[in-house]
């Protein structure tokens, strides 16, 4: 299918932004032993630039990455999360930040950090590189927001189509044609 791409949020912003939210989350975190969980593959990227901005004392934040997939019906929105690469990083008695590229419906946010409070974590924050509220369907807070976005389809910055577009420094809309 033909689409073209318009552009939604410029390189030059996405590095302001990123800015901000290291200095928001230094702030928050300062002093205080920080797990910082990139989810793949989407928020790879982010996640690169924004644990070089983050400065929270000595060492900084310990990172680790997951991987989650779906099983269930290839369409269905009951589809249930699992994990195909799991955290190697003990996150009991810590503070974790789990930052995501983008916080649509909600439900693999919500599965994430229920399984992180599960597993002892000191307190659970979510950042989200996107925070679209278009199909949210549960009640996740997103406590660090990049952009917030209504509706659209997005890629560039990590986030893809097909596995497409995930190298772009910026952010598009994806409009078939």
């Amino acid at each position: 299918m033909a689409h073209r791409m318009l552009p939604v949020i410029s390189a030059a912003a996405i590095g302001k932004r990123v800015a901000e939210l290291g200095a928001e989350i230094s702030a928050h975190y300062q002093g205080q032993p920080l797990v910082c969980v990139c989810v793949l593959k989407g928020a790879f990227l982010f996640f690169a630039d924004l644990v070089r901005r983050i400065d929270i004392g000595e060492g900084g934040p310990e990172i680790d990455f997951v991987r989650l997939s779906s099983y269930g019906g290839s369409t269905s929105r009951g589809r249930q999360a699992v994990f195909t690469k799991d955290l190697e990083v003990d996150v009991a008695g810590k503070h974790v930040l789990v930052v995501e590229d983008i916080v649509d419906t909600g439900r693999s946010a919500e599965f994430l950090l229920h399984v992180l409070g599960k597993r002892g974590a000191a307190s659970l924050k979510m950042c989200a590189f996107v925070d679209k509220h278009e199909r949210r369907e549960v009640g996740v807070a997103v406590d660090f927001a990049g952009f917030p976005i209504q509706k659209g389809f997005i890629v560039g910055y990590g986030m893809d189509y097909a596995e497409k577009y995930r190298e772009l420094d910026a952010v598009y809309e994806l409009v078939p044609e």
